[in-house]
Parts: structure tokens; sequence; C-alpha cells
């Protein structure tokens, strides 16, 4: 008898967390990502990471640069797979126009934070982003502790 497959707790299979560190984000869109048959199967086993991964423009066509999908040693028997390629995100031309016009300002920059399952299909989480400086991320840094302490002093004080 087969063995059951674990029923996945979450949808999401990978998130950006350094992003949320280096940018302040403004907008989220939701993009469909273009993949082949053995990446999606890669994305089921939670093999795909999104470090350092952002969005080009080229064409009047987006497309995620840096997030690697690892191939499964199953799959990459009969396939030319090619980990680190270049993968279509699929949006709206009003999404895309949108975006464009926001990057050729100064200091804005599109990154992915996360990718996620929606039903069947692989989801992207892009977002419009701004550069932080060094002495942000700082004030952020510290505004997360003192939140922490709060918490911490708000728990001892119920008891």
């Amino acid at each position: 008898m087969a063995k059951k497959k674990k029923a996945q707790t979450s949808n999401t299979i990978a998130l950006n967390k350094k992003a949320r560190h280096d940018y302040f984000i403004e907008e989220k869109f939701e993009a469909g990502v273009e993949m082949q048959g053995w990446e999606v199967k890669s994305c089921r086993e939670g093999k795909a990471q999104l470090t350092d991964s952002y969005v080009i423009f080229k064409n009047g066509e987006a497309w995620l640069l840096g997030s690697r999908i690892q191939p499964l040693a199953s799959a990459s028997t009969h396939y030319v797979t090619e980990p680190d390629r270049t993968r279509r995100l699929l949006l709206t031309k009003r999404e895309l126009s949108k975006l464009i016009a926001a990057v050729e300002q100064k200091g804005h920059t599109v990154v992915a934070t996360a990718l996620y399952w929606k039903g069947h299909l692989v989801k992207c989480e892009v977002c419009l982003a701004k550069g932080k400086a060094s002495h942000d991320k700082r004030e952020t840094e510290k505004q997360r502790d003192w939140n922490r302490e709060k918490q911490r002093l708000m728990r001892a004080t119920h008891k």
C-alpha cells in the first residue's frame, strides 16, 4: 500500500524576508509565474528561494530575476534544468504600465516578496518598493525591539 502524502498546511512556497528589511513596501500586486513542469513539482516539494530576487521590465513584460528553483533528482533526469533561469511574470496591462511608470521614478524598484499557491497555480507577490537608507533600517529595528518589549511588559502585568 502506498504512503499517504501529508496535506500542505500553508499555501506559501517561499518568502523574501530580506525585502521587508531593505525596502519600504508601498503597493502589492499578484502576478502569475510562467513555469515549466519540473519547476512546479519542485515548488510542491518546497525547493524554491526568492532571496535577492527582483523584477525587471523588458519589451513591455515583467521578468523575475534571481529566484532559484532547485530541480528534483527524479525530474532532472529527462529535462535540461536551469534553476536560476529568468521567469516571466503574468500581469495585466494596467498593472504593468503602473509598475513601469513607478520604476522610472528615482528610488523605486519592484521586488518579489512571496511565492505561493492559489488553487493549483503558482502566484508571486510583487511589491512596488522604495529603498531604505541605513538609518531607516536601524529605526525599524528599534521599533521592532520596542514592540517586542511592550508585549513582554503587558504579559508580565496581566499575570
